[in-house]
């Protein structure tokens, strides 16, 4: 049974002399949840944060088959084996990852976590598999139909508006998805029409949302949406003094009627006599520092008019909005540091005669997830050539900068060593958590050079990331799933091994990250199939349009960012042969 004590012939070893302290010692620097499996899936070691996370002491999980003892469905149901993607990677000898999956904590509830799986030879040789974990939120419900009629708002039920304004609002870094909620909240609750005018960086004034509450039917009005006049300093209107930040004000097509004194005052007369609003409240959208733009709500077909009492609510939920936007602009503009950061740290590719080679870098549409993604190619003092792909674990500038001190710390070392591959990782493992602020990390890192009948020889190590995929000139695929190890950061300081491979003449060698292959609601087994249908079937491709559009077949929605590296082999026969 898995936690008895288990005696062999001959040496009478017991599971308690495993080398558990040992490896729990290891697994306390990593700094996520990581427990390790013996070849029987049994945890033999549990760093601290996994039991924080799990709510279970180490030494009760120690012996217990991991599957069974933790790996559930969405709803907490027994996962069966032949359905958990981290069980079937593990029979499968190889890493495997998932963006979300569900353990059991101890006291029954479940745990939304991503993780990441990688096998390696333990201190006796005996395999063993490491499990890294992080804690993820469940996707949010789908928000309820908004309600069908306008009616005045208990004070309970004002107050539980703005609690959901806040929750709603505060839940995203994403202009465009707050400004979506903002009009889901406000329409048609409180309004049939709303329009939204922001300011934007460039002290500009952009009508960004007109939207009308048809039924259950959001309909955005984009022929009213666009540029809109300077804000006039001296404007007594509504919106211009709510564009200023002076005062909340109720309007009505009227207020619009007379000769106009701006530019806006003109475009206000157009919204109105294209809405038919008669009663609108218009507040200002403050920030922390500055005012961002103004919220109008309108009554058209909705009953009752706008009155005073109303502006105060109106200004409470516009005032939330501020600070979301806020923040959210804050993070956009941290994003565009992030990518364009990374774009310049990206290198240019070598020039290597006979060999041809494409690079392609995405960010991940969530601002979140940009960061840690890169590629390298780099020529070597012996005259041959370096590949790198690899993954820094973490976002935005700290990871784009622990990726450009692993890239250069990588170039460094496989320029001065001369040595296989395995033996420049190790190295560059050992020094990580010194001397550089990355605290986990996987990577391919290859050398190819010509042999001397003319073929390419591709020799490599593989440090806990996706493996490199090889597609003949005919169709045929291969991932090259050897050579693998543990990721950087472990501390762990195992071996690592050497793999080596002849290149067919006209082959295309493709090293990716892992934001190529994760597809929602799907496993790692189905992102691989699909990586490898589509380059089969791009084959015959030029190398440039080979990679553009296998990003563009294969490239899931947005869960995070990819770099990619392509290498073509020369088509004909090596020189000399027939």
């Amino acid at each position: 049974m898995a936690g008895a004590a288990d005696t062999e012939s001959g040496g009478q070893r017991r599971r308690d002399d495993a080398p558990g302290p040992r490896l729990t010692e290891a697994l306390e620097a990593i700094g996520t949840g990581a427990y390790v499996v013996d070849a029987q899936g049994r945890i033999l070691a549990v760093n601290s944060r996994a039991e924080e996370l799990l709510g279970r002491r180490g030494e009760d999980m120690a012996g217990q088959d991991a599957h069974d003892l933790l790996h559930r469905g969405p709803e907490g149901q027994q996962l069966p084996a032949t359905q958990c993607g981290m069980r079937q990677a593990f029979h499968a000898g190889r890493p495997g990852q998932a963006a979300l999956d569900h353990f059991a904590r101890a006291d029954g509830s479940l745990l939304s976590v991503s993780w990441l799986i990688t096998p390696y030879s333990g201190h006796d040789r005996d395999a063993h598999t490491l499990v890294v974990f992080h804690p993820r939120e469940q996707a949010r419900p789908a928000e309820p139909s908004p309600e069908r009629s306008v009616r005045p708002l208990s004070e309970l039920e004002r107050l539980a508006l703005l609690a959901e304004t806040t929750t709603r609002l505060t839940s995203t870094l994403n202009v465009d998805e707050t400004l979506r909620r903002l009009v889901a909240l406000v329409l048609p609750r409180l309004a049939d029409w709303a329009v939204i005018d922001l300011i934007t960086e460039h002290d500009e004034v952009w009508r960004t949302a007109v939207v009308h509450a048809e039924g259950d039917r959001l309909v955005h009005r984009e022929d009213l949406e666009g540029p809109m006049p300077p804000v006039p300093e001296e404007s007594l209107m509504p919106l211009s003094r709510a564009l200023r930040g002076v005062a909340s004000a109720l309007a009505e097509p009227d207020t619009y009627q007379r000769t106009p004194d701006s530019g806006i005052a003109v475009e206000q007369r157009r919204m109105f006599d294209a809405t038919g609003i008669r009663s609108a409240a218009i507040v200002p959208i403050r920030g922390t520092r500055e005012v961002l733009g103004a919220l109008t709500l309108g009554r058209a077909d909705a009953p009752g008019d706008f009155s005073t009492p109303d502006l105060p609510l109106f200004e409470d939920i516009a005032r939330r909005a501020g600070l979301a936007l806020d923040n959210a602009r804050l993070y956009q503009r941290q994003r565009a540091v992030a990518e364009t950061m990374q774009k310049h740290l990206l290198p240019q590719m070598p020039r290597v005669p006979g060999l041809q080679m494409a690079v392609r870098y995405l960010p991940a549409p969530d601002a979140s997830q940009v960061g840690g993604d890169w590629y390298d190619a780099f020529s070597l003092s012996d005259g041959a050539t370096a590949l790198a792909v690899g993954d820094v674990v973490g976002h935005d500038l700290e990871a784009a900068a622990g990726m450009a001190q692993l890239r250069n710390m990588l170039r460094a070392y496989a320029w001065s060593q001369q040595e296989p591959p395995s033996r420049v990782v190790e190295r560059l493992d050992e020094a990580i958590m010194p001397i550089t602020d990355v605290s986990m990390a996987t990577l391919v890192f290859g050398r190819i050079s010509r042999t001397d009948d003319g073929l390419w020889r591709l020799s490599w190590t593989n440090a806990g990331h996706p493996p490199p995929l090889l597609v003949t000139r005919e169709g045929l695929t291969d991932y090259l799933t050897d050579g693998h190890s543990l990721l950087l950061g472990t501390g762990l300081g195992t071996s690592r091994p050497d793999a080596t491979v002849l290149l067919p003449p006209g082959c295309t060698l493709l090293l990716y990250t892992d934001g190529l292959i994760e597809v929602p609601g799907h496993t790692l087994d189905e992102g691989l199939d699909l990586l490898r249908q589509h380059a089969a079937a791009l084959a015959h491709r030029p190398l440039p349009a080979f990679a553009d559009q296998l990003l563009h077949r294969v490239r899931p929605p947005g869960l995070d960012d990819v770099a990619l590296l392509a290498l073509r082999t020369p088509a004909g026969a090596p020189h000399g042969q027939a």
